[in-house]
């Protein structure tokens, strides 16, 4: 098996994943069951995804094999469902409908395999009035509230990447559901189908803040609360060569510390009093503007001051905290964040470099023993 089997790696050692290639939060959430050791097959189909990603730099297929497969080709359900037959867990990201027309769909599949946990990864969901429909990241945060938590009144929200949708309320929950289901499974020998839906997961993000509301300590506004960028010492400020400090000092022994270090002890009080918030944000503006924001950055070096820069993507990986932990890791020459989270007794690694469509069709049908998968892709 090449380095980029999972067997003997991982807490997830051991557990077969079957991919239906796709876009956005599928594949990250079979990256991160590869990165914990799972041994994931993701199934390619000709012509690939059409995201225009070179396949050699796509890390999100990292520790993964790929395995080439036409679906619409008249053996190609069949050898999906040899695969499936196999596998622990399935992953498939179509809209509701697809994977049946394939003929890939729950019920195809656990008719082989009555084990297989069934992961399902949508914007919408599997039914509601939008669930034929088509959307992104964007859309779904925006009718869950989320989106429209960000950013200052009287402008546009900010879009916060696809960080926010596709991945924390996307994969995340798919990942957490699939295992869980797997543990079920394993327990009584019966799987399931999982109905991660991208609505679903961003709007429970929210929960704690939908507590707050209903206690009277949250306004359904913009800028006005505590960690939506209406607090002064929580929040971001602009330094004199244009960079930017983030700043959340929210207990009182912190927010003492930043006052001191910032120079402005005077202000102190103007914590606990909102009418004098305007006046502390005016001030500790003018103040991070007198400096740039390495020289900031020295000040708050080492304090409880809760300060910290502003660093860009390239910039992240050499912080010397994120580098004494090995956060980012260099990989066939390309840098990325490593797998998280750390386990004491089954480290994971970046163990293989992103799978290329197809290259490894004949190898996974020898371990998996599923001879007919090397036949013509179509």
């Amino acid at each position: 098996m090449t380095a980029a089997g999972t067997p003997g790696h991982g807490p997830l050692s051991g557990v077969r994943v079957v991919e239906l290639a796709g876009i956005g939060p599928g594949p990250f959430a079979a990256m991160l069951l590869a990165d914990l050791g799972a041994d994931v097959v993701r199934v390619d189909r000709p012509g690939g995804p059409g995201i225009g990603v070179d396949p050699a730099h796509d890390v999100v297929n990292r520790n993964k094999r790929s395995v080439m497969v036409d679906l619409k080709a008249e053996d190609g359900a069949s050898r999906v469902l040899d695969l499936a037959e196999r596998a622990d867990i399935l992953i498939e990201g179509y809209r509701p409908g697809v994977a049946e027309r394939l003929g890939v769909g729950p019920e195809d599949c656990r008719a082989r395999n009555p084990r297989l946990v069934y992961g399902r990864m949508t914007g919408w969901g599997q039914e509601g009035p939008l669930a034929r429909h088509a959307g992104h990241d964007i859309a779904y945060i925006a009718l869950t509230g989320t989106l429209g938590m960000i950013g200052a009144p009287g402008e546009p929200p900010p879009v916060p990447a696809n960080l926010l949708g596709d991945y924390a309320g996307g994969s995340l929950y798919l990942v957490v559901g699939v295992l869980a289901a797997l543990h079920h499974a394993r327990a009584t020998g019966a799987g399931q189908v999982v109905d991660a839906a991208i609505v679903d997961g961003t709007a429970h993000l929210s929960t704690m803040i939908h507590g707050m509301i209903a206690a009277g300590g949250w306004q359904d506004r913009r800028a006005a609360n505590l960690l939506d960028g209406g607090c002064p010492y929580y929040g971001t400020y602009e330094t004199s060569d244009g960079g930017f400090m983030a700043v959340g000092p929210l207990e009182q022994r912190f927010y003492d510390q930043f006052v001191d270090l910032l120079g402005i002890p005077g202000l102190a009080p103007a914590r606990k009093d909102p009418a004098r918030w305007e006046e502390l944000r005016a001030t500790v503006a003018d103040r991070f503007r007198t400096r740039t924001r390495d020289e900031w950055t020295a000040v708050f070096e080492g304090t409880d001051a809760c300060v910290a820069p502003v660093l860009s993507l390239r910039e992240a990986p050499g912080h010397p905290h994120l580098a004494a932990r090995g956060t980012f890791v260099d990989h066939e020459g390309i840098t990325q964040p490593a797998p998280a989270p750390r386990f004491s007794a089954t480290p994971t690694s970046v163990r293989g470099g992103p799978a290329l469509p197809g290259a490894d069709t004949a190898e996974v049908a020898r371990d998996w023993d599923v001879p007919g998968l090397t036949g013509d892709a179509g």
